[in-house]
């Protein structure tokens, strides 16, 4: 009996691991196909209220499509318009925040759409020089620029 229990155990953890593989196999390839476009950054996301996200932000040449980090759709969960994005504020992050998103991160605060909702990002200061860039590179007339 004691030993038939541990086989059965081994079978079951056997299984717990392959699964675990398949996971981490699939949240790999999910990044490599995000990635193969070029213009991805990684990047918190925070709207007023909610806890940090961490994910990845992809560049196109009027969006800014932002994706969870782990996640099986190749759909953005947010899609920020280049028009209609300001950048309204920008602070290093706080320690409590640090802890989630890593250290040397920036936030920048920005408004978006018609209703100019909020919505906060977080990225390295390369990523963020990048992000700056892409929003100032916008065809005349697009970019509305710093909000305040």
């Amino acid at each position: 009996m004691g030993a038939r229990l541990a086989f059965d155990a081994a079978w079951v953890f056997a299984g717990f691991l392959v699964i675990v593989v398949f996971a981490a196999g699939g949240i790999a390839v999910r990044r490599m196909l995000l990635d193969r476009g070029g213009g991805t950054v990684e990047c918190g996301l925070r709207r007023p209220g909610d806890a940090w996200r961490l994910g990845v932000a992809a560049y196109g040449s009027d969006q800014l499509r932002w994706y969870n980090a782990v996640g099986v759709l190749l759909t953005p969960e947010e899609v920020l318009q280049r028009r209609s994005l300001s950048v309204t504020s920008r602070r290093k992050a706080e320690p409590a925040e640090e802890a989630r998103l890593g250290r040397g991160m920036l936030i920048v605060t920005c408004r978006h759409g018609e209703d100019h909702d909020t919505v906060e990002l977080a990225m390295g200061e390369a990523a963020l020089t990048g992000f700056l860039a892409w929003l100032e590179a916008a065809p005349p007339g697009a970019y509305y620029g710093w909000a305040g």
